[in-house]
């Protein structure tokens, strides 16, 4: 009798809980091929696009490889029924769509993630000498730890513009002989001021100026002072053909160094700088391009939306604040402002960003009931923002149902998200944006280990089950 009943209690307690299980449990080979494979194109696209214009190169090349036509050669063609199209803005921000074959009314079903990571920038005036180094001065973008960005290879990415309007990038620190860069720290031994200070203020904005140079201009009948800095400036001026003034224009990033990795004895992880939000961009860009070659054109238009400065509040003309996202769905519905209006009202968009994964070395800060864990699949956050849920869209229960419903038809696991603890802290993403337009939005994304750190890590197993979750809402939503 008692056996009967503790398998009673066994088979109520399997259908009421909600029971996660490690993803990785009961793989076949040929989904654990797939697996690999889709971390191994994920790595490929990290190390290629480290910076928001090199992003968007990368995925300009994509959609082109897979028929997507870029809108300005189209004119003043209008969409129709199963064109693939994409529009690049200002090379930082792309959007992308499959027009599907039901009436812009009825909504379209929409990913959106930001291609911009925090970084350190060059500011317009950066380059100076001191004591025979040379060094360039920089201002952070987005939120770091400042002390992380110390004593690391950094590379050199980005653009100057010239007068006439030429532009000239720069890539230096990835190739194999390449030289790199680096923010200097204090030696311990003399570092007992310091280590007192509050993490903080331990190493300050202003104190992330980075190494460039120790070798004089080597000509003894200049006079000029400033020789390391003089012959920085004929380095760069032999190879690029600019000078001093020309990083007032410029756009230069300084960015980890080194390449996508796998992490783990067993591999089963990706550590690399970025995954902050490029472990989201790239598995939408691919479930774009997967419904995209599907021989059935789809029932509604699917949009991709992968945005920049999302890292300083979406912000400026390329991020999602900006009016792009609106113009494009209105080129969509046809021109017509009330169908773009219903067509609003009735579309579904994930807003594909990262989530925060428990991490036990600071467990103190994640209510573990609610958080997101490393290898148990799509995190779903009803809700972001911080304190009061300050900044968040906070999704219906209707939406969220609806969206847990065509994961679980798909067998694609997912799990609660949540970044910490109430008042520990707290993030947005771009969900806000979209529902303020009256978009149905739900934040939907990779659990991530060290996040904004130069080295984040995620799972690949999170990253392929984001791609088939993404699929699946495509598809069904």
């Amino acid at each position: 009798m008692a056996k009967n009943e503790k398998n009673k209690k066994e088979k109520l307690s399997d259908r009421l809980f909600y029971k996660l299980k490690n993803c990785w449990e009961g793989i076949d080979k040929k989904t654990e091929k797939e697996v690999e494979d889709f971390a191994l194109s994920y790595k490929q696209f990290l190390d290629k696009g480290k910076t928001e214009r090199e992003c968007v190169d990368a995925i300009c090349e994509l959609l082109d490889k897979d028929g997507f036509v870029n809108v300005e050669t189209l004119k003043d063609k209008k969409p129709d029924s199963g064109m693939k199209i994409y529009q690049n803005i200002k090379g930082k921000s792309v959007l992308a769509a499959v027009i599907g074959k039901k009436s812009a009314v009825g909504g379209f079903n929409i990913l959106g993630a930001h291609i911009d990571s925090p970084r350190l920038d060059l500011k317009q005036n950066p380059l100076y000498e001191d004591n025979d180094l040379a060094l360039f001065d920089t201002h952070y973008y987005g939120g770091i730890k400042k002390y992380q960005w110390t004593t690391i290879p950094l590379s050199m990415h980005g653009v100057f513009v010239k007068e006439d309007g030429k532009r000239i990038p720069v890539r230096i620190g990835e190739d194999p002989g390449d030289p790199v860069f680096t923010v200097t720290d204090l030696l311990i031994h003399l570092a007992k001021e310091q280590m007192e200070k509050k993490a903080s203020v331990v190493v300050e904005g202003e104190d992330l100026d980075i190494l460039a140079g120790s070798r004089p201009y080597n000509d003894t009948k200049n006079e000029e002072k400033e020789k390391v800095k003089l012959a920085l400036l004929d380095l760069l001026n032999k190879k690029y053909g600019i000078t001093e003034k020309d990083f007032a224009s410029a756009e230069i990033e300084f960015v980890p160094a080194f390449k996508a990795s796998d992490v783990g004895l067993d591999r089963s992880m990706i550590g690399a700088y970025g995954h902050d939000d490029r472990s989201c961009a790239f598995p939408s860009l691919r479930a774009l391009t997967t419904m995209a070659r599907e021989k059935n054109v789809p029932d509604k238009t699917l949009v991709c939306y992968l945005s920049d400065k999302e890292e300083i509040g979406s912000a400026g003309n390329t991020g999602a604040r900006s009016y792009n996202f609106e113009k494009f769905l209105a080129y969509l519905c046809g021109g017509s402002d009330a169908d773009f209006r219903k067509c609003l009202l009735n579309s579904a968009m994930l807003s594909a960003d990262v989530d925060a994964a428990y991490d036990p070395s600071y467990a103190g800060v994640f209510d573990k009931k609610n958080g997101s864990f490393i290898g148990k699949g799509l995190s779903l956050s009803k809700y972001t923002g911080t304190g009061g849920k300050y900044g968040a869209s906070d999704a219906n229960a209707e939406f969220c149902a609806k969206i847990q419903s065509i994961l679980d038809r798909n067998n694609v696991q997912w799990q609660f998200g949540e970044l910490g603890k109430v008042d520990k802290g707290g993030g947005g993403t771009i969900a806000l944006y979209a529902a303020q337009l009256g978009i149905e939005v739900l934040d939907c994304g990779v659990p991530v280990l060290s996040m904004h750190s130069p080295f984040e890590v995620i799972s690949k197993i999170d990253l392929y089950t984001t791609y088939r979750g993404y699929v699946a809402f495509l598809r069904e939503a």
